[in-house]
């Protein structure tokens, strides 16, 4: 049997610039790609996924670049520990490489294959690969994580100013691979049905880089990248899209990329805001959480255009404009005191690019709950919102084209007695203890 060296992709669906990936390339002996598909986590997902999807047909891709070597990404369906229990079986494994993990389930994951490799004496290394920066290498001047991003994004300007970032040439080594036979996973193999969707297409170029500020928040121009699902799937590289973007006069998409990592780093230092708000006192509101209330925010029938077109575009696309986002999100939690954790498990199910710290992180900002949040008492009014961000009716036109008609819904809750309901509640809780 001959030694051979593993690579599992993960969050890191490319060939180029990937850094576990040329780590292992490197390692002298021949290296089996492959990809399991989780069943810890197929196990809770919908019958019709698309992200699945998008996993699927990016794995596709690997594999054309593969073929070239008379290599195949190697797919297996169940848990990880039976997986690699099997390959130690199978196979003379000398090493085994990975890209890292932050979140909190991919670090207990790592923990327990790392154990496992152990005791067989395979060691398992993983490399920084999803972030320009991580874990403690932008912290404050004591070490301690910060919570507020302004000052974080300064030490990352910095530090990035200072020391660059390099590339990874993991392409140009792809004759190390070890030939394999395809053995590639089916939507249907693994008990799913297709969406009926095509990939989500997204746009890169120095021309929206450059008016990005400017076009960003006017959810109608549909000015903004679409790169969310690229990120949260690694196809592209973090570095290839930061160096390009630090590379024009204007930050502001760069700083977006910053917000990422921000909370990527807060998630890391404090896992536990996955399941409780960042500053204890806000576990004491009382939320509210009337389940019909929740379905119109949902499905977008709470009778506020703005509002409703955010939801009806998410559930009909896996994507709503993030200027919506914040709209949508601090109704749910302040005009109907329902709990972020609710909302944040249904952005969850629906966004082609959820991360958990993103996702987590932007809900405990508009519940005000969470570190660097926007002020209990900042309540966004959707009517006025539509005269800054959709004067002219054209995203909420094209999203709830029944805005006008008699059937559309009443409003679910007046916005001066929810807003002064709100308040009352927040300050009441924060009070106490």
């Amino acid at each position: 049997m001959p030694k051979v060296s593993l690579f599992w992709f993960r969050r890191d669906l490319r060939v180029v610039d990937n850094v576990g990936l040329c780590k292992a390339l490197q390692s002298g002996h021949p290296v089996i790609p492959l990809f399991i598909f989780d069943e810890n986590i197929l196990g809770k997902l919908p019958k019709q996924d698309r992200r699945l999807e998008l996993i699927i047909n990016a794995l596709g891709r690997v594999n054309d670049a593969m073929k070239r070597n008379r290599c195949t990404v190697r797919t297996y369906h169940s848990t990880p520990k039976a997986i690699f229990t099997k390959l130690i079986e199978e196979h003379d494994l000398v090493e085994v490489f990975a890209n890292r993990d932050y979140e909190p389930y991919g670090r207990e994951r790592d923990a327990e294959i790392e154990t496992l490799l152990a005791k067989h004496k395979i060691p398992f290394h993983t490399y920084k690969d999803q972030v320009i920066f991580h874990e403690d290498e932008v912290v404050k001047d004591d070490g301690l994580p910060y919570k507020v991003y302004t000052p974080f994004s300064r030490k990352w300007l910095a530090r990035w100013e200072q020391e660059g970032v390099e590339t990874a040439p993991s392409e140009v080594n792809l004759d190390a691979l070890h030939p394999g036979e395809n053995t590639m996973h089916s939507l249907g193999d693994l008990g799913f049905i297709p969406s009926g969707h095509s990939d989500p297409q997204y746009t890169y170029t120095d021309t929206l880089i450059d008016q990005y500020e400017g076009t960003r928040n006017f959810p109608a121009l549909d000015q903004t990248s679409r790169l969310g699902p690229q990120l949260r799937f690694g196809t592209l590289s973090i570095r290839s899209l930061a160096m390009q973007a630090a590379a024009r006069a204007n930050k502001t998409f760069l700083k977006e990329l910053i917000w990422r990592e921000f909370f990527m780093q807060i998630l890391w230092h404090f896992p536990h805001t996955r399941e409780r708000s960042f500053k204890p006192q806000y576990e004491r509101i009382p939320w509210r959480n009337d389940e019909k209330e929740f379905e119109k925010w949902c499905q977008g029938e709470t009778g506020y255009p703005l509002v409703d077109a955010g939801m009806r575009q998410l559930n009909a696309t896996g994507f709503m404009h993030n200027r919506v986002r914040m709209l949508v999100g601090s109704f749910l939690c302040k005009h109907l005191l329902i709990d972020w954790r609710w909302g944040e498990a249904y952005f969850a199910e629906k966004l082609l690019d959820y991360e958990m710290s993103s996702n987590v992180g932007n809900w405990q900002w508009v519940a005000g709950c969470g570190v660097d949040a926007a002020p209990y008492f900042r309540i966004f009014n959707p009517t006025e919102q539509i005269k800054k961000f959709d004067k002219d009716l054209a995203y909420i036109q094209k999203w709830v084209p029944d805005h006008q008609e008699l059937t559309y819904p009443q409003p679910v809750v007046e916005h001066k007695m929810a807003r002064e309901r709100c308040l009352t509640t927040y300050k009441t809780a924060l009070a106490q203890g």
